[in-house]
């Protein structure tokens, strides 16, 4: 089921641009515009300590995502960003689903609400969660840390 890392086929290399380019720069914004993405968005939706948990998150965004986009224990560093997008969803989205705070989250304004409107909004999370969910599944491919790492894996991928 899992490939060797390093097995995966080169255009993987595209995910892993796109995943980690994604959350290195959604890292660095939370201490760039703390009152838009950071602290202050994560008190205004209702997260608990936000002026703690927003610069931690951001710099496990901004580790992780590194990680990934240099292919650096690629498997492992997706596991973190899966759980950020998981609160995230949690958090943002299913009060846009239902048009009402949710728990202790509170509902943002959007232009309309439901499964259309949670599924606009929700766009860059899914892509995250899906390209995530791809690189634990298949690895980072040759031109990866890992692969580097793991010669056997350069062995059977260079046709």
């Amino acid at each position: 089921m899992f490939e060797r890392d390093g097995n995966a086929p080169w255009p993987t290399l595209l995910i892993r641009l796109l995943v980690g380019g994604v959350f290195v720069s959604e890292g660095i914004q939370k201490f760039l515009y703390p009152e838009f993405v950071g602290a202050g968005r994560f008190e205004r939706i209702g997260l608990p300590a936000p002026e703690v948990l927003a610069p931690m998150v951001g710099l496990a965004e901004i580790v992780f995502g590194a990680m990934v986009l240099v292919g650096l224990y690629t498997r492992v560093a997706v596991v973190p960003l899966l759980l950020i997008m998981v609160v995230a969803i949690l958090s943002t989205k299913i009060p846009i689903l239902l048009g009402r705070p949710w728990g202790p989250f509170a509902l943002r304004s959007v232009d309309y609400y439901g499964f259309f409107g949670m599924a606009h909004a929700s766009r860059n999370d899914l892509a995250m969660v899906v390209g995530s969910l791809f690189l634990l599944l298949v690895g980072p491919c040759r031109f990866s840390v890992d692969a580097a790492r793991n010669p056997s894996a350069k062995k059977t991928t260079q046709r």
